[in-house]
């Protein structure tokens, strides 16, 4: 469904930003502001009117007297004017009529409550497509007699799963982008039901590994597009704590699942494994017809062209014509099968790139930490059952679930010291915060904290060091390597605040990539090297990578970032 052009007061029709400053608004690409009361929330509200094409609000005096237009935080805890909630029969999206929570206008209004019970649900249907790949390890044995398939080739049904998790999601960001969020959740998620109940009723390992395939990619799309709600509906000040809850759902996912696959299959076969995906799917399609509206700001109106053939009723040469179609449907083509690769190009930014290499060595690490412990505690001297094992990835998860409360607020708390520290105010006194205030103490510690936990499991693994040992490694390893995803996640929004859903999903593809090979890689390597020599190796490609990056972007994040925005702005 096409999204609606935005409708504009009377009394702001004389006034149009983009038209006056265009080159101002595309240089606005990363800097956000907001004012501050004595106990640091937004006191100020922004006129409806002074909309960049992505609908955030920006200062028009900032605009007029600074080089950079500035745009601007609104905190909905304080508000000058009521919500402005949209008709229910205007309201964007597919059966958008059947929202328990209405649309309005301006996201970063709604009330907290609302805006955590959105962030609540997405991050539950961001947790479907990493479940479907961690739930099948404890059920691989069963699989590959039921369906007289070698290891090898039962280990594709996970593999080219993650795989598709990296690559799907440039369509669906894209798609996001025009066609809105709930249109993608609703048709990704009825794709992930009928395809993974197709899974269920496969015969042979060939049509297992296409409809996992499948499935897989329909899933992913809330990896990429979830972080844009995010960013849709939370102001920059808080929109690191927020994007901490988020990603609790794609991280808890692959570490609660082994837990439910070994039940599951011990119980009730592999099959089992599947019905709970297909089930889980579906709830999450019920959750998102009814409780997730539209977020993506809407676009202004373009103006029209007119042609010479608008008005008259001359004839159209067959030529013309067929040039015509031609053309549109280059431009459609063009639009459903290049376009989304073009979000790989920003990888030519060194900020983007760096980012994104830094989040992805992180989540490889992850997966390679996984098959380590599903490879040293199923052997001797541990030998624990495929429940028993699952449970042991629960520490991980503490690690993460501590990290999402406490450092997102952190990571907040050091912007907002940061921008006042430098003095950094617009005209009206208001803070400008930067993408790279998100890279200080917090990212030297993680950088250093994750690392060393790899090699603490690694080695106690190896010698076969009672289970706490590794389990308390596994708990920091959570905590750093959290911070280090909610960080880069959140910077790659600001970085590119109007194509949010493009750099997440870049993020996506580059790190699904990574931790599909580590899944590959991740047990011959064990078998060559032994886990404690593994996990050194990586604990410092990790420290050693982390480091130097973040040391880059604090460096030169500032005149990355003005490039980055003369280039996608020309």
């Amino acid at each position: 469904m096409a999204v609606e052009p935005e409708k504009v007061d009377e009394k702001s029709e004389s006034i149009d930003i983009n038209r006056e400053h265009p080159e101002d608004e595309d240089a606005a690409a990363s800097i956000t502001t907001a004012s501050q009361d004595g106990e640091g929330r937004s006191i100020d509200a922004v006129p409806e009117q002074l909309l960049t094409p992505n609908g955030i609000p920006v200062d028009e005096e900032a605009a007029a007297t600074t080089p950079m237009e500035r745009v601007r935080s609104q905190a909905s805890s304080v508000r000058s004017r009521p919500l402005s909630i949209v008709p229910r029969l205007k309201r964007r999206g597919f059966l958008a009529q059947l929202t328990l929570v209405p649309e309005v206008e301006r996201p970063y209004e709604y009330p907290n409550k609302v805006k955590w019970t959105i962030t609540a649900f997405i991050a539950l249907a961001a947790c479907a497509a990493p479940m479907g790949s961690a739930i099948f390890y404890p059920a691989l044995p069963d699989m590959s007699k039921d369906l007289q398939a070698s290891a090898t080739v039962v280990n594709l049904t996970v593999a080219l799963y993650m795989l598709a998790m990296s690559i799907f999601p440039l369509w669906w960001s894209s798609f996001s982008e025009t066609l809105g969020r709930r249109n993608i959740y609703l048709s990704s998620f009825f794709l992930n039901v009928v395809f993974s109940l197709l899974s269920g009723l496969s015969v042979n390992i060939g049509m297992l590994i296409v409809f996992r395939v499948l499935s897989g990619g329909a899933a992913a799309s809330v990896q990429a597009v979830g972080a844009g709600t995010i960013a849709d509906i939370w102001e920059p000040r808080e929109r690191g704590r927020a994007m901490g809850y988020f990603y609790l759902g794609p991280l808890m996912g692959p570490l609660l699942a082994p837990i439910i696959g070994g039940a599951l299959t011990e119980g009730f076969g592999w099959r089992s494994t599947v019905w709970f995906l297909t089930a889980y799917g579906a709830v999450v399609f019920v959750l998102v017809l009814f409780c997730v509206p539209e977020t993506l700001a809407k676009r202004r109106p373009t103006a029209a062209v007119e042609t010479s053939h608008t008005n008259d009723l001359s004839r159209v040469s067959t030529t013309l014509s067929v040039q015509l179609y031609t053309k549109h449907a280059a431009a459609w083509l063009k639009r459903c099968f290049l376009d989304p690769l073009e979000v790989i190009m920003y990888l030519r930014f060194p900020a983007v790139a760096i980012t994104v290499y830094y989040a992805a060595i992180t989540f490889g690490s992850l997966y390679v930490l996984n098959i380590s412990l599903q490879s040293a505690f199923s052997q001797a001297p541990y030998s624990y059952s495929a429940i028993i094992i699952g449970l042991l990835y629960l520490p991980s998860s503490l690690g993460y679930f501590a990290a999402s409360m406490l450092g997102g607020r952190w990571i907040d708390r050091i912007m907002v010291r940061a921008a006042e520290k430098a003095q950094r105010y617009d005209a009206n006194g208001k803070l400008i915060y930067l993408p790279e205030d998100r890279m200080r103490e917090n990212a030297w510690i993680s950088a250093t904290l994750y690392p060393g936990a790899l090699i603490w499991s690694g080695w106690t693994l190896q010698y076969g060091v009672h289970w706490a040992a590794p389990s308390v490694a596994n708990f920091f390893f959570g905590v750093g390597s959290m911070l280090v995803f909610s960080a880069a996640t959140t910077m790659l929004t600001e970085f590119m605040p109007r194509r949010s859903s493009s750099g997440v999903a870049l993020n996506n593809f580059v790190r699904n990539i990574f931790s599909c090979t580590g899944g590959v890689v991740g047990q011959p390597l064990i078998d060559a090297m032994g886990i404690g020599w593994l996990m050194t190796m990586l604990g410092l490609i990790s420290w050693l990578s982390g480091n130097i990056a973040i040391w880059l972007l604090r460096k030169n994040s500032r005149k990355w970032r003005e490039q980055m925005d003369k280039a996608l702005n020309k």
